[in-house]
């Protein structure tokens, strides 16, 4: 099959670019926008009771809001405000509320703070933007009409909040930004230029992803469009590391195939194919295993990560596509000058780093696979101290920053939990009106909860069949002890709701309750399905029941290795107080799903070498030594490319980016080059049971040069 398509494309390289390039204008011109879309309410199923409480609101309180932004008043001096600032501070509110600013719907005044020193404006923006950059752009007008306003006074006006927080994230971000930007297409340049001493090469896989990228961006549009799907343009970020990480995988195990082909004295065209009937199958499988792990995020209960999966599938299988035509057909166009002005291609290397490391696999597996292993149980056990947080403001940008100021500010003068109160419906159960006289006793069991600060009666629907009651927490609304103290509320709430009603609790802090509810649903759902239907991708590929299970258990330990490698370095060594709470689903996202293809292009490789008629350790010390240099070349681009995120100056993306690029080099450097090679050695033909995928069939096309060329993977 694949040499059927790596022949299709070579004998009509012009022609398959053209039609790439047709399809691309194509789609492109057509294709529909991605939305945008923010509403929690598609974040989280309807089921959870954060969600239930959204709407419930909605309908009892429609005109009750969730301050979008909060301004915060102090003097200059540090001293408490007077009679006069006081006055101020209400001109600087009725001033804000009557600029007309675009999404900011009205600006109400807030409660002075216990000791004097602080007043606050509370500001309603269109809920139906929530998260949008206008938000962020209403936060960035607020704060210079609040200045103007407030200029001549005693007044220090500071604007906080969350659209304050996403313009400070905007901002704080940007340097990062272009930083890993910068750093990801410098690493790819220089390592292909050292790798291959060619800049027709070095610069190929950039242009040739670029088009990939539009076109998937725009099929990945019509799907949501035609099918329904959830996908919005907050994914598009994502997108382009997916792309260019797989991308340049593929182009590399296509490049050294190729080159090897050459090498072993093939005509140009003819390497290219057997170039593609040989590595076709490992990449097609490579592939296969990453899409079935993203579109395994259909099961997620978080709508975001659903909206995820397909379209990053779809990005795969478009870049799976391209592997296997639209490089081939560039690349066989171009010939061997793509490799100019190097001539290093005309030769085999000696690769002797490669052959020592291979030889010592074929003489100790034993010892090999247990030192790997222990060294990935040892790591994996950091992983038992893992704890999530969810309070992502304070992780990505520094504490400098106005909304970050007026955080700090807001916890030391007021309750941590004011800027961002619980809210408790009680609402009637039987169509009847409220017992008021009953009201009281709640509000008061709801106050006596462990880590509450106050409680109070805030309004009644007007049908009088639901009461809203304010809850003030002693923390931070993002923070662990609020996500625990909101749990203890729910308790009580549902236990002592009056007779007749029951009672429902929403808020930012029961949000992340659920939300780490339905992340541990994920961990027992969404991660077992990936690791059944990759294990049935592997035992095709290598007609095997037993090869898919030692891979997984791989796979597994390069998981726990990874999580416990970032759990040492930033909870036990930098004193974090967790670790972002979508860590491990993104870590399954680069780590599991893209480590994989290591593994398999490794073990695809040992079994090519078992059916030139080696024994098991020969074939295991073969693999590695000819497959481990381009295992080695795409694991350091990949790694690096998001190693690179650490540039960006902040917490969380130095945690993502950390835990990203060690879990990749886990999965090159240690499971495909020494723990899997080893056990496969180890366990030696049983390993291929029962399909026997070690010997050679009659079936099986010859290959010119086979005899000698020992191809690269």
């Amino acid at each position: 099959m694949f040499h059927g398509i790596g022949r299709a494309v070579v004998r009509h390289p012009i022609w398959t670019i053209v039609a790439w390039v047709i399809a691309a204008f194509a789609i492109v011109a057509t294709a529909p926008g991605l939305p945008s879309n923010s509403d929690q309410s598609s974040f989280l199923p309807k089921s959870y009771e954060s969600i239930q409480a959204l709407e419930l609101q909605s309908k009892a309180f429609p005109s009750a809001f969730t301050p979008s932004a909060i301004v915060l008043y102090s003097r200059t001096d540090g001293q408490k405000l007077t009679p006069a600032d006081l006055k101020d501070v209400q001109r600087v509110t009725d001033g804000l509320g009557a600029k007309g600013i675009d999404e900011v719907q009205k600006v109400v005044p807030g409660t002075p703070s216990k000791d004097g020193k602080y007043d606050l404006a509370l500001v309603q923006m269109d809920s139906r933007n929530a998260g949008q950059p206008k938000q962020a752009d209403a936060a960035k007008t607020l704060r210079e009409d609040a200045k103007e306003l407030s200029a001549g006074t005693r007044l220090d006006v500071k604007v906080g909040g969350s659209a304050a927080q996403a313009l400070d994230q905007q901002e704080s971000s940007e340097r990062g930004n272009a930083l890993v930007g910068i750093g990801t297409f410098v690493i790819i340049l220089v390592t292909l230029l050292i790798i291959f001493r060619a800049p027709i090469l070095a610069v190929l896989p950039l242009v040739l992803i670029g088009l990939v990228s539009a076109v998937a961006n725009g099929l990945i549009a019509y799907a949501t469009k035609l099918f329904g799907l959830q996908a919005n343009s907050s994914i598009s970020a994502m997108l382009i590391v997916v792309l260019f990480g797989v991308g340049t995988d593929y182009f590399l195990f296509l490049m050294f195939r190729y080159r090897e082909r050459l090498r072993a004295g093939d005509e140009p065209k003819e390497a290219m194919i057997n170039a593609v009937g040989r590595v076709g199958e490992a990449i097609a499988s490579a592939a296969g295993a990453v899409i079935i792990a993203f579109l395994a995020l259909v099961l997620s209960s978080l709508g975001f990560l659903r909206q995820m999966g397909p379209a990053l599938a779809i990005a795969v299988g478009a870049t799976l596509i391209a592997g296997l035509t639209l490089i081939p057909a560039v690349v066989s166009l171009i010939g061997p000058k793509v490799f100019w002005p190097s001539k290093s291609w005309q030769k085999e290397p000696e690769n002797a780093r490669f052959a020592a490391l291979g030889h010592l696999v074929r003489r100790r597996p034993a010892l090999v696979a247990a030192v790997s292993g222990v060294l990935m149980v040892a790591l994996a056990l950091g992983a038992l101290g893992f704890k999530a947080t969810f309070d992502l403001a304070a992780g990505s940008m520094p504490k400098t920053k106005e909304s970050m100021v007026v955080q700090t500010r807001m916890q030391a003068a007021y309750s941590a939990g004011a800027a961002d109160p619980t809210q408790v419906y009680v609402t009637s159960s039987d169509g009847k009106p409220l017992d008021e006289g009953a009201l009281p006793a709640f509000v008061a069991e709801l106050k006596g909860v462990d880590g509450v600060a106050d409680s109070r009666l805030a309004a009644l629907s007007k049908d009088g069949e639901t009461a809203n009651i304010a809850v003030t927490l002693k923390y931070d609304a993002a923070k662990d002890e609020a996500i625990s103290a909101v749990g203890k509320v729910r308790d009580t709430a549902h236990a002592n709701a009056p007779s007749g009603t029951r009672a429902v609790v929403g808020g930012t802090s029961a949000i992340y309750k659920d939300i780490n509810t339905a992340v541990e649903h994920d961990y027992k759902t969404v991660f077992p399905v990936a690791a059944v239907l990759i294990m049935i991708i592997l035992g095709l590929l290598l007609r095997s029941v037993v090869a898919p299970w030692y891979l997984m258990a791989s796979v597994g330990l390069g998981f726990g290795a990874t999580l416990g490698a970032t759990v040492l370095i930033f909870q036990k060594g930098e004193g974090h107080s967790g670790l972002m709470f979508l860590l491990p689903v993104i870590m399954y996202l680069f780590v599991i799903a893209i480590g994989t293809d290591y593994n398999i292009l490794m073990i695809a490789r040992l079994r090519e070498e078992a059916r030139e008629g080696r024994e098991p350790r020969e074939a295991a010390g073969e693999a590695l030594r000819h497959a481990g240099p381009t295992v080695a070349a795409a694991g350091f681009i990949l790694a690096a490319t998001f190693a690179t995120m650490m540039l960006a100056g902040n917490s969380l993306l130095s945690e993502m980016g950390f835990a990203v690029s060690f879990g990749i080099v886990v999965a090159a450097f240690v499971m495909a080059m020494f723990f899997t090679p080893s056990l496969t050695a180890l366990i030696g033909r049983a390993a291929w049971w029962p399909g026997h995928g070690d010997r050679t069939t009659a079936a099986e096309p010859s290959v010119p040069g086979r005899e000698d060329a020992r191809e690269l993977v």
